[in-house]
């Protein structure tokens, strides 16, 4: 059985200067590391948020029947009391694929011709075409994916998986969020998708910036040195540690940790942006210049994380929500996303970095195979993810949906039960995983029953 390490002495390992002294003294048993007794498959993940809901009618689940009744009405026996988010009300008409499908493989899996690059991975990815969700508008159904719950205040997935395992750096943050957009209307995304929740302060994702300097004022201003700065830091911290001991508030001792972090991250963070050590064959097969905000630079950028220890890896791409003009538009923000996807995977796998690491491409949500116009509205019965990675039995195809791409008809996939998946891969058991706030026992996979999707599993 793994020996169980606490917070406490992993923050005293990995802190320098009186932050560790004053961390030692507040992080108790309550922040007891959650690691069981099976030996986990992954060190962590890279999470490819595909943000606004991709069709999977136009990406990873193909249905001919849906295309011979292009332009005639939807059969009410599918809609009839279900609910509609924007089609709510209105005449119904199926709209078939807006792009071919071809077979890639060995697994002969079927995939849009919108991802020639990331079909070149069908064996090495396991599809999952059965997911469902439970919120229909895209804020909530972003909470759901990310914290398991609807109720705003609840943890992200990144930062349980950060609180149970901790970071490999001590450098850099251990849970990190990029963002870009382009080829489609791009939804706001939230900082609370990235929230610690009622979990320490220190577990929140840290967002990056995708272009410029990543993280404002990490350099030392004219005239200051890091012999200065150690000063500054080290005589505020001694304060923070005076009120903390007076106060025994967990915030201040964050706030210490956080200080320390950002001290360190001077020097990591322009190491990290530094590309010079990147071939150019590296940056050819991503397609990107470092550092221009693209999705690709993201993928580069998240491939450097990993190495360095970054726990949880989180990009979002904004510009899946096609309402209208879906057969253009679905295939620009496709192609944005293609190459780097594809890149990513190679790029962790000439490393030997993709058996340690989970990669998972989605978004909160599919589309309708009902026609809005020139595109499809939101749909919550039924969307397609793909995992790759260590413990992942690639070219397997999970669950599927019926025959208009409507619902789940085989096998299907609750968002906790990825969250279980995810969670167990990382030799955390789910069911047992908790976190005591307000009088409860809080889970990422919530109250209902949650199943490991062992089928996709090596």
């Amino acid at each position: 059985m793994f020996n169980q390490t606490t917070r406490r002495s992993f923050l005293a390992q990995g802190l320098t200067g009186l932050g560790s002294i004053a961390l030692n003294d507040l992080f108790g048993s309550e922040f007891t590391f959650g690691i069981t007794s099976f030996k986990p498959k992954v060190k962590r993940v890279i999470f490819l948020s595909m943000a606004g809901g991709p069709s999977h009618l136009e990406t990873f689940d193909y249905k001919p029947k849906l295309r011979e009744m292009d332009g005639k009405a939807m059969p009410e026996s599918f809609t009839k009391g279900e609910q509609l988010a924007q089609l709510q009300g209105r005449a119904l008409k199926c709209m078939g694929a807006q792009h071919d499908f071809s077979k890639h493989g060995e697994s002969q899996m079927e995939i849009s011709d919108l991802f020639p690059n990331i079909a070149k991975h069908a064996d090495n990815i396991a599809l999952v075409r059965s997911m469902h969700t439970e919120q229909i508008n895209h804020d909530p159904a972003h909470t759901f994916m990310n914290t398991g719950s609807i109720i705003p205040g609840r943890p992200s997935m990144g930062s349980w998986v950060l609180y149970g395992l901790g970071s490999q750096s001590q450098n850099l943050p251990g849970f990190v969020v990029l963002t870009s957009t382009g080829g489609g209307q791009g939804q706001p995304i939230s900082s609370k998708q990235w929230s610690n929740g009622f979990l320490p302060g220190h577990l929140q994702g840290v967002e990056f910036q995708s272009a410029g300097d990543p993280v404002h004022y990490v350099s030392n201003p004219n005239g200051i040195q890091s012999t200065d700065q150690r000063k500054l830091i080290d005589a505020v911290n001694k304060l923070n540690q005076i009120k903390a001991q007076q106060t025994n508030d967990r915030e201040v001792a964050t706030r210490i940790e956080q200080y320390e972090l950002a001290f360190r991250m001077q020097a990591s963070v322009p190491e990290l942006m530094d590309t010079k050590d990147e071939s150019q064959e590296t940056l050819d097969l991503y397609g990107c210049k470092p550092g221009d905000g693209s999705f690709a630079s993201n993928c580069l950028l998240a491939r450097r994380l990993a190495e360095r220890g970054t726990r949880f890896i989180q990009l979002y791409h904004r510009g899946w929500d096609h309402h209208g003009g879906i057969k253009k538009n679905i295939a620009k923000t496709a192609k944005i996303v293609d190459q780097g996807t594809s890149a990513l995977l190679s790029d962790l796998k000439r490393r030997g970095m993709l058996d340690e690491t989970l990669v998972i491409w989605g978004g909160e949500f599919g589309r309708t195979p009902m026609a809005q116009g020139s595109g499809r509205d939101h749909h919550i019965k039924a969307f397609s993810v793909f995992l790759a990675g260590g413990g992942i039995k690639g070219g397997t195809v999970h669950g599927e949906t019926d025959e208009l791409g409507y619902g789940v008809v085989k096998d299907p996939v609750s968002v906790h039960d990825l969250h279980a998946t995810i969670l167990h891969l990382l030799g955390l058991e789910h069911e047992s995983f908790t976190f005591k706030a307000q009088g409860l026992d809080h889970k990422l996979t919530g109250v209902e029953p949650s199943k490991i999707i062992s089928q996709i599993l090596s």
